[in-house]
């Protein structure tokens, strides 16, 4: 049996359009200080960062979940590179549909 090989693009898990997300769903995400500590973080690099370069006190598959729930909250954008799952903050995604949220998150702490 011969596996198929696999396109990057199979490999980027879904994004929901941020205009579809409601503003619960965003609070609900960002209540969390590791979730916090991520787009703070995301937000200062200001480019795409791998899993690994978050220092965050939790275990890998807790910070999946951090990652996954702002993914779904529309907050970041995952895709691969080689092996490495890279994170980006939809910044402009997310300022036009919640202007100044960002940073108003990002300048709280």
């Amino acid at each position: 049996m011969v596996t198929p090989q696999r396109s990057g693009q199979d490999r980027v898990p879904p994004h929901p359009d941020v205009r579809a997300v409601g503003l619960q769903q965003v609070l609900e995400a960002l209540v969390d200080p590791v979730r916090r500590q991520i787009v703070r973080t995301l937000y200062a690099a200001d480019q795409d960062l791998n899993c690994g370069a978050f220092v965050l006190p939790v275990s890998k598959s807790t910070a999946t979940h951090h990652f996954h729930v702002l993914r779904e909250a529309g907050l970041i954008r995952q895709h691969y590179i080689g092996t490495s799952r890279m994170n980006g903050l939809r910044r402009e995604e997310f300022e036009e549909s919640f202007p100044g949220l960002l940073r108003a998150v990002v300048g709280n702490e």
